[in-house]
């Protein structure tokens, strides 16, 4: 074990420093980019400006109540001084001479906008300071890549989270890659979790990556973040920071860093002075927040002058004035509905969860073993695809649990009705019988494209053990076989329980992993391959285990899912099953740089699903969304967890959100009980494996059919039901009713202490009116709102404030429905660390 070595002090030049982390998930996170110096002499100067001043407050007009009419007395003349004032509370006049950050229809438009391309090109470094070190392990060890030396690393003098090393550049980069070496064999002190941070101090620093090595000898590359907000900013420190090794109790080791980059002058000069003018304006917009939250509108007027920087988009400013200096939440109401037409309201709804809504569209039939005629019978294995141009379904064989299928069928969902194309396609010039097959459509040619199948052990010997590729053309009804041996022709050998995707736009049809079925041969896992559909030529891209680029081996699996982002020209790979091994890594594929990125190791530790086999997975490229529909799970053994535990079909649907790199669980049924399910049948879809699911990208539904229902009592029961699933969400009208409600909470509490007897009507009615009683918080709320009309009157020194800061308090929270980039910034000056 490498604990209790002898530990050389730090440099004398590293300790005692305050440092600033930042979440890159955390959009909104401003303590990473605003220097509380900066912040401190902001405040200092603007209040030995305002010394003398007076201070300028805004009370209530329109309380009948005697009280109310002594506070507001003098409101008139100060609310005349604030009309007269060209900057009114919010506004902006004079241009800044250092600046240019005002708002256009983005508040950080003018700041991206700067030269960001570079050729990227290996970095120097120097070790700047440490934590400590073992022995000969010294920190500088790492700038030599010699994976066959073991003492060529630095190894901590011990294991706590404070262990760090920190690099320091000859002059300011944009960091985009990290590289991480390795000893030629396993190590226990391999780093399994660690983050790097980045800055251009080492007191202020942002996450660039966080992440973790595989114990093996393979050297890995990461991505780093290196744009905040869209702007692009430089480094010229960054450290390293481990936070758990292989060993358990053992001590850090990195063997090798290398940092890939742009530094060339102008860009990192152009980055460099971006970041500094973002970071400048951010500090000006938080003292801009404080002053209106504190109603010190004179300093609020004074900095926005001078400056030139405005706090949030003018429409929300307009609002401000509306609700919290005028008290006019009629015209609220109609300034919320005119400032949220289009998709403004988009960023807010996409961050509600789902609700599902499952309806069963044909009746369940165990004792349907074969084709009837009307519908497709119960089988596993099928495939299915679907055309969201025309309504189309498509559905091909199967094992009904007994043999394997050849029909052929289709589905339209505006007939909502099934018709049989071919009750065996074989007869058509189509593929045989067969199940674990793959099928994809190309919408824009109407092709589908068929690969694959399973064959038993007892009958590899009596067929021909090849590889074939059929393509259906939909408009004239014929298949066509593109390929009768493809592993003859340059592709996969016989493969199953593969995967297939196809780009549309360049008619490209990508085939990973399955298992290989080899005459005489022990079966093995396909790699990575395309196919030219016009060309008819295939192109290996990665062989199993294979690593190119990127430097990230891609292993090989069965039951997995892949998905084609026709976006952002991106394959997604997930999960699946490797030597008995259930998996639950999550893998990009680059296809124009031929660059394969690990996102995670285990998408269960990042709040996603456990590993499975066999789940379903859909995408909706317009939105960044993936949708997973579980399968067989592996239960843990939570006495003996080194035992294998037992494999459980399993009801959960979630939805990964490719922009925020995030997972949500929109649906969760764990019963397995069967007469729980037999009751259930017609609600809500059983649990199941080797299940199909498509999705309609137009309509956004998906479609659910058949499976394996799993369990011992009957080994050949498939399913034959067909089911829909609808993901809801609040509409524009749903979030509009509840900003309606805000404003009108606020109006009728105002009322109770002016006009109490108007006020009971009002809530009768108007506020009544927008009130979702399914929203359980809501309701409650709203039943509480009759009490405030015999609430105790406050007295009128505290009438002003308590009002200034209720109307505050209703616009920020109506400010939750605007997406980011139109209002002030989330965090509060008085939150963030002072010197």
């Amino acid at each position: 074990m490498e604990t209790h070595r002898q530990t050389t002090p730090r440099r004398p030049d590293t300790h005692q420093h305050t440092q600033i982390y930042a979440d890159p998930t955390h959009t909104h996170t401003l303590s990473y980019l605003v220097a509380p110096a900066a912040i401190v002499v902001v405040v200092c100067v603007l209040c030995v400006c305002v010394v003398g001043d007076e201070q300028q407050r805004f009370a209530w007009p329109g309380f009948d109540a005697p009280q109310a009419e002594r506070v507001l007395a003098p409101m008139s003349a100060r609310k005349r001084r604030a009309n007269d004032s060209d900057s009114g509370a919010a506004s902006s006049s004079k241009p800044s001479k250092r600046l240019d950050v005002r708002y256009h229809s983005g508040l950080y438009s003018s700041i991206a906008a700067m030269p960001s391309q570079g050729q990227v090109v290996d970095l120097k470094y120097d070790v700047h300071s440490w934590s400590s070190f073992s022995a000969r392990y010294h920190p500088r060890n790492i700038m030599v890549d010699d994976p066959s030396d073991q003492a060529s690393r630095w190894s901590s003098g011990c294991n706590t989270q404070a262990q760090f090393i920190m690099l320091r550049l000859p002059q300011p980069a944009v960091i985009k890659e990290i590289q991480f070496g390795k000893f030629e064999k396993s190590h226990v002190c391999n780093l399994k979790e660690f983050k790097v941070l980045g800055g251009l101090k080492t007191t202020n620093m942002i996450e660039l990556v966080r992440n973790g090595l595989r114990n093996d000898s393979e050297p890995e590359t990461f991505r780093t973040v290196h744009t905040v907000r869209g702007v692009t900013f430089p480094c010229q420190y960054i450290k390293i920071v481990p936070i758990l090794a292989w060993g358990q109790n053992f001590n850090f080791s990195v063997w090798y860093v290398g940092l890939r980059g742009i530094s060339e002058e102008p860009v990192a000069r152009a980055a460099q002075h971006a970041y500094e003018t973002l970071r400048e304006r951010e500090a000006i917009r938080l003292c801009l927040k404080h002053f209106r939250q504190r109603n010190l509108l004179k300093c609020f007027e004074d900095l926005q002058q001078s400056t030139g920087v405005e706090l949030e988009a003018p429409c929300l400013t307009e609002l401000y004035k509306t609700i919290v200096l005028e008290g006019d939440y009629q015209k609220a109401e109609e300034l919320i509905t005119t400032s949220t037409e289009g998709d403004v309201l988009a960023e807010y709804i996409s961050t509600l969860p789902y609700r599902p809504c499952w309806k069963l569209l044909a009746p369940v039939d165990k004792d349907a073993a074969t084709p009837s005629g009307a519908a497709p019978g119960m089988r596993g294995g099928h495939q299915m695809c679907f055309d969201s141009e025309t309504g189309l379904l498509y559905l091909l064989g199967g094992w009904d649990g007994k043999r394997d299928l050849a029909d052929f069928w289709q589905y339209s969902i505006h007939d909502n009705q099934w018709t049989l194309l071919s009750a065996d396609t074989v007869t058509c010039g189509g593929p045989g019988a067969r199940s674990c097959h793959k099928m994809a459509i190309n919408p824009r040619t109407k092709q589908i494209f068929v690969s694959g199948q399973f064959v038993d052990h007892a009958s590899r010997q009596d067929v021909l053990l090849h590889g074939d590729l059929y393509c259906y053309h939909i408009e004239s009804r014929q298949w066509e076989l593109l390929s009768d041996n493809t592993q003859a022709d340059g592709g996969p050998s016989l493969i199953y329980d593969h995967q297939i995707c196809v780009d549309s736009q360049n008619e490209v049809l990508y085939v990973f992993g399955g298992s290989t079925i080899v005459e005489g041969e022990q079966g093995h896992y396909s790699g990575l391959y395309s196919f030219d559909c016009k060309k008819l030529e295939w192109t290996l891209l990665r062989e199993d285990q294979g690593m190119g680029k990127g430097n990230v081996k891609l292993p090989s699996r069965i039951g997995h899912s892949m998905l084609f982002d026709s976006n952002k020209r991106q394959l997604y790979i997930f999960a699946g099953q490797r030597n008995h091994a259930y998996l639950n890594d999550f893998f990009k594929y680059h296809i124009d740089e031929d660059i394969v990125e690990q996102v995670c190791r285990d998408s269960s530790t990042q709040g996603g699903p456990d590993p499975g086999f066999t789940q379903r997975a859909t995408i909706d490229s317009s939105v960044g969304e993936l949708y997973i529909l579980s399968g067989l799970v592996r239960e843990k053994n939570t006495v003996k967890p080194e035992v294998k535990g037992d494999d459980t079909a399993k009801n959960s649907f979630w939805v990964y959100d490719l922009t925020q790199d995030q997972w949500n669980c929109a649906y969760q049924n764990d019963n397995n009980d069967p007469e729980y399910w037999s009751k259930k049948c017609t609600e809500e879809p059983r649990p199941r494996f080797a299940h199909q699911l498509v999705f309609d990208t137009r309509n956004k539904v998906h479609y659910l059919f058949g499976g394996n229902p799993g369990g011992a009592a009957r080994r050949d029961e498939r399913l034959a039901d067909f089911w829909s699933l609808r993901l809801l969400k609040p509409s524009r009208e749903d979030i509009l009713n509840r900003c309606f409600f805000f404003l009108r909470k606020q109006r009728y509490l105002e009322m109770c202490k002016s006009d109490p007897r108007n006020a009971l009507k009002y809530l009768q009615t108007e506020l009544a009116a927008v009130v979702d009683h399914n929203d359980a918080a809501q309701s409650t709320d709203f039943r509480e709102l009759a009490s405030s009309l015999f609430a105790a009157p406050e007295s009128s020194s505290t009438l002003e404030d308590t009002l200034y800061t209720s109307r505050i308090d209703v616009y920020e929270t109506l400010l939750g429905f605007f997406p980011a980039h139109m209002k002030q910034p989330q965090d509060n000056l008085i939150d963030l660390p002072m010197l």
